[in-house]
C-alpha cells in the first residue's frame, strides 16, 4: 500500500509499504476515508520528537470502514464506518476504566524511552514515534486499530466524513481542554493559538457556558475563523501586548480561564528578544520546548484561575514563573486527550447542529500530494487551517 513516511528532518515521502496484518485478537483493519494532518505532527517534521526512525508512517486524525476484524472484537463490524481515537486505550486498565485512557498502562508497548523521558509510561498514539509505541500512523491506504472495541465509535447517520473525522482528534483535545478547565456559566476564556484544536476549544467553551471567548493568534484567516465560526474576539499578538490587551478586555481582571492550544512550538510575539532566547536554547539543545504561551498565560490569567494545557510539550522548559504561579494561586490542568471518555458526547453536538468542526477541513488532497500538503500546512499558506488526505480516491 502507500503511505506518507518520515525519512528525517521535514523529510517526508509517499512510499511503498507492506498492508497492515492483525496482530492481536481484538484488532481490526481500517480502510482509511480520510487522514487529516495536525499540528502536532509538525513537532515530528520539526525533529523535537527524537524517537522517529526513518520509514515511520505519520498521522493520527483519521476515520475508514473496517475491512477484516479480529476473533475477539465483539461490537464492531466490518462494513461500519468509524472515527477512531488517536491516542490507543487499552479499556481494561484503571486510567482507561476512569476516562483518562491517555494514562494506559497497557496500549504502549515500548515503554522504556517514555519511562526514562517522563518517569511513568503514557499511552500509545498512531504514527507518534517509537516513544508512543511505535504505531503505523494514519496517512496510509491502511491502518492496524488495536483494542477496537474501546478504541472506534461507529459514525451516526447524518454526520458527513467532513465532520466525524476530526472527533479523532481535534475535537476531543479542545473539548477537553474546556472541561477540564472547569468553566462556569459567565466566565472570559482566552484562547492562545488559533488552529484546528484552538477553534474547537473555543467553541466548546461556549458549550460548557463560557459567556466571552477570545482568540490569540497572529494569521488572519485563523482569526477570521475564531471570530466568524467559533464566535470569539480576535487578539493578533503581533499588534498587541497581549497582558495589556487582556487586562483591558476585563476590566483589569484577567481571563478565568486560559487555555494553550500551541505547544512547544510557540512564539513570543511582539518580545523579540524572549523569542531569541527560546530559539537560541531549543537550537542547542539547552531546552527541548519554546514556552512562551505558558509564561503569557501565567501572567494574563486572573488570580484563582485555571490554565488548561492541550499543547503538546515533549520536555524541558527554562524561564518558567513559578513564583508567578504559587503567589496568583493559579490551577494547572493539562494531558493529551481523553477521546474516548468524550466521542459520543461529540457526536451528539454534531447532531443537534451544535458543532460543526467540517470547516477545519480547508484543502482535500489526495495521498500523493501528502509532502507538498505539509509543506503548505507548516507555512500556513493559502489560507490553510487542515489538510486533508483520501488515500482511495
Amino acid at each position: 500500500m502507500r503511505a506518507l513516511c518520515w525519512n528525517g528532518t521535514n523529510d517526508l515521502r509517499v512510499e511503498r509499504v507492506p498492508d497492515p496484518v492483525l496482530v492481536n485478537p481484538h484488532d481490526v483493519i481500517v480502510k482509511v476515508s480520510l487522514s487529516s494532518v495536525c499540528g502536532s505532527d509538525l513537532h515530528l517534521l520539526g525533529g523535537y520528537v527524537p524517537t522517529m526512525q526513518p520509514g515511520d508512517i505519520i498521522g493520527h486524525e483519521f476515520l475508514g470502514e473496517i475491512v477484516e476484524k479480529g476473533p475477539e472484537v465483539r461490537y464492531l463490524n466490518r462494513g461500519d464506518r468509524i472515527v477512531t481515537v488517536s491516542i490507543i486505550g487499552c479499556g481494561h486498565c484503571g486510567h482507561c476504566q476512569h476516562g483518562d485512557s491517555s494514562l494506559c498502562d497497557n496500549s504502549n508497548p515500548k515503554p522504556e524511552a517514555a519511562r526514562a523521558a517522563y518517569g511513568h509510561c503514557g499511552a500509545g498514539i498512531f504514527g507518534y514515534s517509537h516513544a508512543f509505541g511505535g504505531y503505523a500512523g494514519s496517512h496510509a491506504e491502511y491502518v492496524r486499530v488495536p483494542y477496537a472495541d474501546f478504541n472506534g465509535f461507529r459514525v451516526p447517520e447524518g454526520i458527513t466524513d467532513e465532520q466525524a473525522v476530526f472527533v479523532s482528534d481535534a475535537v476531543p483535545t479542545g473539548y477537553m481542554a474546556a472541561d477540564m478547565a472547569g468553566i462556569k456559566p459567565g466566565d472570559v476564556v482566552a484562547v492562545w493559538g488559533c488552529g484546528g484544536v484552538g477553534q474547537m476549544a473555543m467553541r466548546s467553551a461556549y458549550l460548557l457556558g463560557a459567556e466571552r471567548v477570545i482568540g490569540i493568534d497572529r494569521f488572519p484567516d485563523r482569526l477570521r475563523a475564531a471570530q466568524m465560526k467559533a464566535g470569539a474576539e480576535p487578539l493578533d499578538y503581533t499588534r498587541v501586548d497581549v497582558f495589556d490587551a487582556l487586562q483591558s478586555m476585563t476590566g483589569g481582571r484577567g481571563p478565568d480561564v486560559c487555555i494553550d492550544a500551541v505547544g512547544m512550538e510557540a512564539d513570543s510575539g511582539a518580545n523579540a528578544l524572549e523569542d531569541l532566547y527560546d530559539r537560541a536554547k531549543q537550537v542547542v539543545g539547552l531546552q527541548s520546548d519554546r514556552p512562551a504561551v505558558l509564561r503569557q498565560m501565567i501572567e494574563a490569567c486572573r488570580k484563582g484561575g485555571t490554565l488548561s494545557i492541550v499543547g503538546v510539550y515533549g520536555g524541558v522548559i527554562d524561564k518558567f514563573p513559578m513564583g508567578a504561579a504559587m503567589n496568583k494561586g493559579l490551577t494547572f490542568r493539562m494531558g493529551q486527550q481523553n477521546g474516548q471518555r468524550y466521542a459520543e458526547r461529540l457526536f451528539g453536538h454534531i447532531v443537534k447542529g451544535e458543532l460543526d468542526p467540517s470547516y477545519l477541513m480547508t484543502h482535500r488532497w489526495s495521498l500523493d500530494d501528502g509532502p507538498k500538503g505539509y509543506r503548505m500546512f507548516k507555512d500556513k499558506a493559502d489560507d490553510c487551517l487542515r489538510v486533508v488526505f483520501a488515500p482511495h480516491a
